[in-house]
């Protein structure tokens, strides 16, 4: 757990960039991920050299040979590998390091293209150095120096304080999923250690980089066997984005959670470029809303079952090609999903009751994304069987999130996630629930008849009560009565004003 101590150590690291002129948020995130991975780079080094000596053993295929040197492509000059490791150029003085890091160091990480490392450093070729001068370097070289890189737990947690701080900034147009929301998403779809898990819309890795947490939490004696490992490292988690930036961003968050070479492609999802099928056994995203996409690069299989240029649509629809046959999905979509009436809108419902299993609309209020967006929101749960099997529906209004739903975004004593988990894991006691409750079962036959509606407002009961208002001759007595006490009360400050 990231303490107060070093969220002060990251604020002051922040403040060094701010000062130094970079004051774009997730330039500053940027910048930092590449002095993390330096550091890195050179820690797990020592801390290999240290176990081969320990045991008698040389090191294998290590990322800086000892007394060899590396050919710097941009400066056709030879550098010794000694002079790229932390522990080394961190002595040096402020014009040496700025000197050392901005010619030879980051040319060095930028075409670092093997070792474990790998799914961070493929995402490099547009990278930049943006720290101006020595001054500003020296600063958060110490600052960065001051984390223990060797705990993967703690820089995990202090990776996603630093998202935190890009998001709470609001400057870069980018907004990340709550964090709590994504808890919530993972533990009710609750991986196991077969799954594979795929984020097609990924950005800063949040929903992928949950899931390992989830399985790191609850499969921590079968992860010790190394068939398992194997699998949560290399093979269990895969992400797509079309932001450079941001697949540098989620590669290194998730190499600080232990997956260190996950499947994390530039790739346009929605596109023919995308050809994945019956590939994933669970989907967990926030895709991008109200957007619309050419339509000659969308994928004709996802045309064929929404009939849209609309992409919180086509998301949906490649959701249900990605996924094996029982695959599971869990995924954010803009309110007009559930109710939209356009050919495209409906469509897609209809796929997910009649020919999947939808299972779940847990409907959110509209301040989750504020201060970013004010958009009201519901997150979809439903298995991939292609013959239907949809039977009853579950519908949860959520009212609160444990935080005030304005753009402050405090925290609050109302929160119905508990509730919502604890109901949706045992949905057989939901049947004897009304529709007046904030949450029930709706039949999929009456949603059918709805026009596959899917918004909890068409089958919510609302409870009028009765109120009993006064007479009208009551309220006039009243009224008369407190204009004779003003008028008197009026009378009496005049002749006081006299004297």
């Amino acid at each position: 757990m990231i303490t107060g101590e070093i969220k002060s150590k990251i604020d002051l690291i922040w403040e060094d960039f701010w000062t130094g002129g970079i004051t774009n948020s997730i330039s500053v995130l940027e910048q930092m991920t590449y002095l993390f991975f330096m550091k890195m780079l050179d820690d797990a080094q020592t801390k290999a050299e240290s176990n081969a000596n320990l045991l008698g053993t040389t090191l294998v295929n290590p990322t800086f040979p000892a007394g060899q040197h590396w050919h710097n492509p941009e400066t056709e000059q030879d550098v010794p590998y000694e002079r790229l490791r932390w522990h080394v150029f961190k002595n040096d003085d402020g014009a040496s390091m700025f000197q050392n890091i901005r010619m030879n160091v980051f040319p060095f990480i930028k075409n670092l293209n093997s070792g474990r490392e790998s799914a961070y450093s493929r995402f490099m070729e547009n990278a930049t150095f943006l720290i101006p001068n020595a001054r500003t370097l020296v600063k958060v070289v110490e600052g960065v120096d001051s984390l223990d890189m060797n705990n993967r737990d703690t820089m995990g947690d202090v990776y996603e304080y630093v998202l935190g701080k890009m998001a709470a900034s609001g400057t870069n147009g980018q907004f990340r999923t709550p964090r709590h929301i994504i808890s919530m998403m993972v533990r009710l779809m609750k991986p196991t250690m077969t799954d594979i898990v795929c984020d097609p819309a990924m950005g800063s890795a949040g929903f992928i980089v949950e899931s390992a947490k989830y399985i790191k939490s609850h499969y921590a004696q079968e992860l010790m066997r190394k068939e398992n490992q194997e699998h949560y490292r290399n093979h269990m988690f895969h992400g797509f984005d079309t932001d450079q930036t941001m697949l540098r961003i989620g590669a290194m968050n998730l190499m600080l959670h232990n997956v260190d070479n996950p499947d994390i492609e530039y790739k346009d999802s929605l596109s023919t470029d995308n050809t994945d099928a019956e590939r994933y056994t669970l989907c967990l995203a926030n895709p991008p809303f109200a957007g619309n996409i050419d339509k000659e690069v969308i994928a004709k299989s996802l045309t064929k079952i929404a009939p849209t240029k609309k992409t919180e649509l086509l998301f949906v629809a490649l959701f249900t090609r990605m996924l094996q046959l029982g695959g599971r999905c869990a995924s954010i979509v803009p309110d007009g999903v559930l109710f939209g009436t356009s050919s495209g809108h409906k469509a897609v419902r209809r796929e997910l009751v009649d020919n999947q299993r939808l299972q779940a609309v847990i409907s959110m209020p509209s301040g989750v994304f504020k201060p970013y967006a004010g958009v009201s929101t519901a997150i979809l749960i439903f298995t991939k069987t292609n013959s239907g099997g949809t039977d009853k529906v579950w519908f949860y209004d959520m009212r609160a999130d444990g935080f005030s739903l304005d753009d402050k975004r405090n925290p609050v004593s109302d929160n119905d996630i508990p509730d919502i988990i604890h109901r949706f894991e045992h949905l057989e006691k939901e049947a004897t629930r009304t529709r007046k409750d904030q949450s029930f079962l709706v039949p999929a036959e009456e949603i059918r008849q709805n026009d596959y509606d899917l918004s909890i407002n068409k089958y919510k009961e609302v409870e009028r009560v009765k109120v009993e208002y006064e007479p009208t001759a009551t309220i006039l007595q009243r009224l008369e009565e407190t204009e004779h006490h003003f008028t008197k009360g009026l009378t009496q400050l005049k002749e006081l004003i006299k004297i």
